[in-house]
């Protein structure tokens, strides 16, 4: 079996932007995470209820919104 160095490079390559992509999207939900989180301390006194309930609106809003619909979720 002959493999093509072409192949191996685009292959390497193509995982390694989607690992850096994935690594980048994980690194900034975690940061609006902490920051979430330090509202809550700093607004409710660290009762993640308001802000989750919040959360919710707020994202179910953006997803809607554009389209006209939430068949975003259906993807889930």
């Amino acid at each position: 079996m002959k493999h093509n160095i072409h192949t191996n490079t685009f292959t390497i390559r193509y995982f390694a932007k989607n690992i850096a992509t994935v690594v980048g999207l994980v690194l900034i939900w975690r940061g609006i995470w902490y920051v979430m989180d330090g509202l809550d301390r700093l607004l409710f006194n660290g009762e993640h209820i308001y802000l989750a309930f919040g959360g919710i609106i707020i994202g179910l809003a953006i997803l809607y919104i554009p389209d006209r619909d939430l068949k975003e979720i259906e993807k889930l």
